[in-house]
């Protein structure tokens, strides 16, 4: 009978969990200094926005890009 660590049957689902959470977080962060920003200069809206839509776009496509290379269960 062998023994396996708790981790490594978990197959790599903590490691997604942690890249959402971390893809959260970016966003959140990105979605405040965006509002700050056109707080702080109203007419730089749509560059502002622009920048802070890709940033957030970038940030998410991390999740998807472990979601896609997790190892499937046996």
């Amino acid at each position: 009978m062998t023994v396996t660590p708790i981790l490594a049957e978990m197959s790599g689902s903590i490691h997604v969990g942690l890249c959402g959470l971390g893809s959260a977080i970016g966003v959140g962060l990105v979605g405040m200094k965006a509002s700050e920003a056109v707080g702080r200069n109203p007419g730089a809206f749509g560059k502002v926005i622009t920048l802070a839509v890709l940033g957030m776009a970038l940030a998410e496509a991390i999740v998807f890009y472990a979601l896609f290379l997790v190892k499937s269960g046996p």
